[in-house]
């Protein structure tokens, strides 16, 4: 919304949210939004083998897969789409805080991509979290930088 874009999101929480498939469908658009629900993205951040397996076949054909390779060690990939592993939950404990991971993978699509702007993104860190996660703020910021940096230093950016 920074970037004067249309967003929407629909998450899917249940009890898989105990350790299973929970996803959530963002839609980020330059037009208006008739309907959250996606059936085949552009665009998918997996975290977990679980995730992987179940949303794969869903990717549009050219589409960009970004995945967290300290988790998913051997993905079954699909030749027709992009895919870049991103170690986001090793480069989260480095900075202390593996529930961070889904911030780097955050900053590694911003780089990858260029979809909104990183100063949108820290903002947004800094405006949207509550109270009760304030302290949280510096750790998702550094998240998100080390996303891109990794990103920046070691992947081609070309899509």
């Amino acid at each position: 919304m920074l970037d004067e874009k249309e967003v929407t999101w629909f998450p899917s929480y249940g009890a898989e949210v105990r350790g299973g498939t929970a996803n959530c469908t963002v839609i980020i658009s330059d037009e208006l939004i008739g309907s959250p629900v996606v059936r085949n993205p552009d665009m998918l951040i997996i975290m977990n083998d679980a995730s992987l397996k179940k949303f794969l076949p869903t990717i549009k054909q050219h589409g960009l897969l970004m995945y967290d390779s300290s988790l998913i060690k051997t993905p079954h990939l699909r030749s027709d789409i992009k895919c870049e592993g991103v170690p986001a939950t090793e480069i989260a404990n480095l900075i202390g805080n593996t529930k961070s991971a889904n911030m780097v993978l955050l900053g590694a699509c911003i780089a990858k991509t260029g979809l909104f702007r990183k100063s949108h993104a820290l903002q947004a860190v800094e405006n949207l979290l509550p109270e009760s996660k304030r302290n949280l703020i510096d750790h998702n910021k550094e998240a998100i930088i080390k996303g891109i940096s990794y990103f920046e230093n070691s992947k081609s950016k070309n899509i």
